[in-house]
């Protein structure tokens, strides 16, 4: 890896560290004692800072270093987690990130960002009092921290513990950490030494004059402090050294070992690297317990606080450590990082594969080999298991896009003066990862109408008998082949009467024009549309819901909406689950053929003479006893019947064609005599002219049934997904195309557009429909 990979690995880490600090900064706003969060914030900063250091990036080094030291603080029990701290942090969190997205763009920070800089540094200092430099230097503070005297709740040991991290260029500055280490023998006894080498690379990118080493050093003296400081007063500003003096406070080992790298470590080596223990203490202590005749042999941390040679809560912090280590070296190794375009490249690869493979078996089917038909139906059930793999992969769950949110909840809810909580349902819904990265903006716009134009003002709300606080709900869930996310609210809902009102005063609707609900809520997603009185920061433009909606569309989605006046609205928005290969169900109109997406497809039945006449022109079957609407595909698309309803001519003139619907498979050949005999016997003359049979595919979305009129049902068919181009983008029940195995094109309905379509037909024809049932009945 060279190093520009190794810097985008590491802007990639930090926006996942700096999400992670986001969502843990707003849980212990909720609760604030939960030590573990407050670990997870800290970790989340150092190791940011940390490798910020490998880098050379000494500007965040240095304004990440600030924050931690108030952490510290925090982690200590000095100070208490409230809503301006979090609120601190949160500013800060998003500083670092604007630090990140400079790096990305290869910038440098200017005068705004120092500015911005400088005002969260002034706001740490009032945590920490003016143990902050006054200004953000451009290098990395002292590290070297200063540790309070021994007070009770410390660890008993007559060492001082020195822990070192020399920076890589180190050496190039002309320092050598190994001649300070030889100083410190001039005035003391080095009682252990333990180097650490996480942080050396393979050999093939190690930088001879780059320094890689750290140590943990018990170093035992008479001497007070400030000479042990002195010996590397000159690598101040190109090293982390922390000095523990003799008997220090738990605390400060706790701290060593929540900053020591996550590797795969035994309890022993922990404490022994944090300087609580010696090896020969743990050697003594390993012999106690394999001496221990009872069963089960004590843990090895129980014999150490037995023997009083560790603090329980070292012992537990240790443990954490460990626990922490395992559970990360295991996600690693379960986990590799893909580029996003090399598998799309991947997905489209596949989609070829699929056209090919269904070449193969249009080939087999038509030579009807056995063994190239069991061979390409092989064939065809490996590409299909490919397929579904790599569909996986591109699937990720939506908790992500959804936790996002909390932020949003609390920052708009903070500027509106509202009390308002966030409700998460369906996190671990799963959808493509292209649907996920496009979906964000749309949902942000909703977010923000509920909570400023649906949730009322506590007063409001306890004086119509709600809780004062409002909450907003995001909910996702698969129905028939799609993904749906809901945003709702228990808010005042929307004003029917004031929407219509507005839209007549826009001339969007005609005074003596009725319409439904639903068509009525639909206006506010017209462009400019907009109730609000007043314009603020967050709505009253009329701009954002009509930018929903287009790109929901854009999606191949669509959004409904649902209200309440009085208790609140639901906005759904209804999206395919993938953007790349579906399975589809072939039909064939005349000589056209038509996809539908097979997870909408509900059932194909029949329709007979008798039935279509029984319909009398209302487009309307009884199913079952259920009223189904159903659309002609010919009709809609305006097809020409391609075949001929009377005997053709063969290319033998003793020969006739049968009309192709008179055939199952292919084209029957009959002789002129064989005619003459099917026409004098009355109960075969019909193959001659024969009855046009007609089948409904009936489809469903969004809960409502339709029918779709075709003249022939070819089965299921992998379909991989074309976009149509500019000229043909708005057409009108169609939403893509695929290539067939012969090389032929088949459009893919639209069928969320087909089935709108029909549930607007006026309520009327449903009555028809209804009254000539009963006189036929």
């Amino acid at each position: 890896m060279n190093l520009d990979d190794a810097l985008q690995l590491f802007i990639i880490e930090a926006r996942e560290l700096l999400e992670e600090m986001e969502e843990a900064l707003l849980r212990v706003e909720q609760m604030p004692d939960d030590v573990e969060t407050i670990n997870a914030i800290f970790r989340a900063a150092h190791t940011i800072k940390g490798s910020a250091g490998l880098f050379g990036l000494d500007h965040i080094v240095a304004f990440t270093h600030i924050a931690e030291s108030v952490l510290v603080r925090v982690r200590n029990g000095e100070l208490k987690i409230d809503s301006p701290l979090v609120a601190t942090f949160l500013a800060v969190r998003d500083h670092i990130g604007s630090l990140i997205n400079l790096l990305e763009c290869g910038a440098e920070p200017d005068d705004k960002v120092r500015h911005v800089a400088q005002q969260l540094t002034e706001r740490l200092r009032a945590y920490v009092g003016n143990s902050l430099p006054a200004t953000i230097q451009t290098t990395a503070p002292p590290a070297v921290q200063a540790v309070e005297a021994p007070q009770e709740d410390g660890v008993g040991t007559d060492h001082w513990h020195l822990s070192l991290r020399f920076n890589a260029t180190v050496l190039q500055s002309g320092l050598d950490p190994l001649a300070m280490i030889g100083y410190l023998t001039s005035f003391g006894e080095i009682a252990q030494i333990v180097t650490l080498i996480e942080l050396v690379p393979p050999l093939s990118e190690l930088d001879p004059e780059g320094s890689y080493l750290g140590y943990e050093i018990r170093f035992r003296t008479d001497a007070d402090k400030a000479k042990i400081e002195s010996a590397f007063e000159f690598v101040r500003e190109n090293a982390q050294i922390s000095i523990l003096p003799p008997h220090s406070k738990i605390a400060d080992y706790l701290r060593l070992i929540d900053e020591m790298p996550d590797d795969d470590l035994k309890l022993g080596e922990i404490l022994v690297r944090c300087g609580t223990l010696t090896e020969s203490e743990l050697a003594a202590s390993l012999n106690r317990q394999a001496g221990n005749d009872t069963a089960p042999a004590p843990k090895i941390g129980e014999v150490l606080v037995d023997q009083k040679l560790v603090q329980p809560k070292v012992v537990e912090a240790a443990l954490d450590k460990q626990k922490q280590a395992k559970e990360r070296s295991g996600g690693e190794t379960g986990l590799i990082r893909v580029n996003a375009d090399k598998l799309d490249e991947h997905i489209n690869m596949i989609g070829e594969l699929i056209i090919a493979s269904a070449g193969v078996n249009l080939l087999a089917q038509q030579h009807g080999l056995p063994n190239l038909l069991e061979a390409a139906a092989r064939l065809s059930r490996l590409v299909e298991e490919v397929r579904d793999s790599a569909l996986t992969l591109r699937m990720v769950q939506i908790g992500a896009t959804f936790n996002r949110f909390n932020r949003v909840v609390r920052d708009v809810s903070a500027d509106l003066g509202k009390d308002i909580r966030l409700e998460i349902a369906g996190a671990e819904t799963e959808l493509d990862k292209t649907v996920v990265e496009k979906i964000g903006d749309p949902l942000t716009h909703l977010v923000r109408n509920s909570m400023d134009h649906g949730i009322e003002h506590a007063e409001l709300r306890v004086a119509r008998g709600k809780p004062a606080y409002g909450t907003v709900r995001l909910n996702a869930y698969h129905d028939s082949g799609s993904i749906v996310i809901e945003v709702s609210d228990d808010g005042g809902g929307l004003n029917r009467e004031r929407i219509l009102a507005k839209a007549r005063e826009r001339g969007l609707v005609k005074n003596d024009q009725h319409l439904s609900d639903q068509d009525i809520y639909n206006l506010i997603f017209e462009a400019g549309f907009s109730t609000a009185d007043q314009v603020s920061n967050l709505s009253g433009r009329g701009v954002g819901m009509d930018v929903v909606r287009k790109n929901i569309t854009a999606l191949r989605g669509a959004v409904e909406i649902e209200s309440n006046e009085g208790y609140g609205t639901t906005t759904r928005i209804r999206l395919p689950l993938t953007l790349a290969i579906i399975d589809g169900f072939l039909v064939g109109v005349s000589r056209a053929t038509y996809v539908v997406p097979l997870d909408m497809v509900v059932e194909c039945v029949e329709l007979t003479a008798d039935e279509s006449e029984a319909a009398h022109g209302s487009d309307y079957l009884n199913l079952r006893g259920e009223v189904l609407p159903y659309i002609r595909l010919r009709q809609l698309f305006n097809v020409q019947d391609g075949d001929s309803d009377v005997l053709a001519e063969s290319e033998d003139d003793d020969e006739l064609a049968l009309p192709a619907s008179a055939a199952s498979s292919g084209t029957a050949l009959l002789t002129a005599e064989g005619a003459a005999a099917l026409a004098a016997d009355p109960e075969l003359a019909f193959l001659l002219h024969p009855v046009k049979r007609e089948n409904v595919v009936v489809v469903q979305y969004a809960g409502h049934r339709a029918g779709l009129v075709v003249d022939r049902l070819m089965g299921e068919f992998q379909t991989v997904i074309r976009p149509l181009g500019t000229v043909f983008g708005g057409l009108d029940g169609i939403s893509g195309f695929t290539i067939l195995g012969d090389g032929n094109v088949a459009m893919i309905l639209d069928i969320p557009g087909l089935v709108r379509r029909l549930a607007r037909r006026e309520p009327g024809r449903r009555a028809q429909l209804a009254a000539a049932a009963a006189v036929s009945d």
